[in-house]
C-alpha cells in the first residue's frame, strides 16, 4: 500500500476545516497557539522533524522542500534562509499541509524501510504542468494560509483597520509574520478584498464577501 493517499479534490471549506481542527487539537492538548504562528511548533505537535539542508536540483528542477514520510521528516532547502521569515514559515506550513492532506499516516508509521532516505519522497517544486500535481500543490498552499492566517485571527487583526489601504495590510502582515503576497492571496481567497494587479498602484477593492454583506470588517 502506498504511503501517499490517492488524489482527491478538496474544497476550500474542507481544507480550512482540516487546518482549524489541527489548531483546536493543539489547544486541546494545552499547546500554546499564538500569533504569529511558529510553524515548527505545529510540526513538533505532529511529531515531524524539520531540518534545513542543501537540496540539490535534479532532472525535474529545483527542489524547495520535501517530505520523507517514513521518517516523519520535512527537509527544507537551506537556500530559502536568505528569504524573509514569512516565506520560510509559509514553506514549512505548506509541507505540513502535504502531511495532513496527502500522506497515509498508518502506512508511514509501519513502514519497514524508514531508514532509506530516498524511499517514497514527496518532493515539492515550483510549477508543474500536470493538473493533479498542480491541484495538490494548491491544496497544500491553501492549507498553509488557513493555518497561519485563520479567519477569526484575520478578523481580529482587521478591526480598526481598512483592508483597502496598503499600509494597514502591511501592519497585519507584520503582526502575523507572513509575507504580503501570502496575506493578499488569503484575503482574496476569502473574498474580503480584490487587488487590481493591472493598475499601476495595485488598487484594492472590496471582495465579494464584503459586498454581499457576508462579513463586516470596517467601522
Amino acid at each position: 500500500m502506498s504511503v501517499f493517499l490517492p488524489y482527491r479534490f478538496y474544497s476550500k471549506t474542507a481544507i480550512e476545516y482540516r487546518a482549524s481542527r489541527l489548531l483546536r487539537q493543539m489547544q486541546g492538548a494545552q499547546n500554546a497557539v499564538l500569533w504569529p504562528l511558529d510553524a515548527t511548533v505545529v510540526a513538533d505537535f505532529l511529531d515531524l522533524g524539520v531540518v534545513w539542508d542543501r537540496l540539490e536540483a535534479d532532472e525535474g528542477g529545483a527542489i524547495a522542500a520535501r517530505i520523507l514520510p517514513k521518517q516523519r521528516l520535512i527537509e527544507i532547502n537551506e537556500e530559502i534562509l536568505d528569504k524573509p521569515q514569512g516565506f520560510q514559515e509559509s514553506t514549512l506550513a505548506h509541507e505540513i499541509g502535504h502531511w495532513v492532506l496527502h500522506i497515509n499516516h498508518q502506512v508511514a508509521d509501519r513502514a519497514e524501510d524508514a531508514s532509506d532516505p530516498d524511499a517514497d519522497l514527496f518532493v515539492c517544486r515550483g510549477k508543474s504542468n500536470i493538473s493533479q500535481l498542480e491541484s495538490i500543490e494548491w491544496q497544500a498552499q491553501y492549507f498553509a494560509g488557513s493555518l497561519l492566517m485563520p479567519r477569526h485571527i484575520l478578523a481580529q487583526k482587521s478591526q480598526g483597520r481598512d483592508l483597502l489601504h496598503w499600509p494597514h495590510l502591511y501592519e497585519i502582515r507584520d503582526e502575523l509574520g507572513v509575507s504580503i503576497s501570502n496575506l493578499v492571496n488569503r484575503l482574496e481567497n476569502l473574498g474580503w478584498i480584490y487587488v487590481d494587479k493591472r493598475s499601476r498602484d495595485r488598487e484594492i477593492y472590496p471582495g465579494e464577501a464584503l459586498l454581499n454583506g457576508e462579513i463586516r470588517l470596517f467601522g
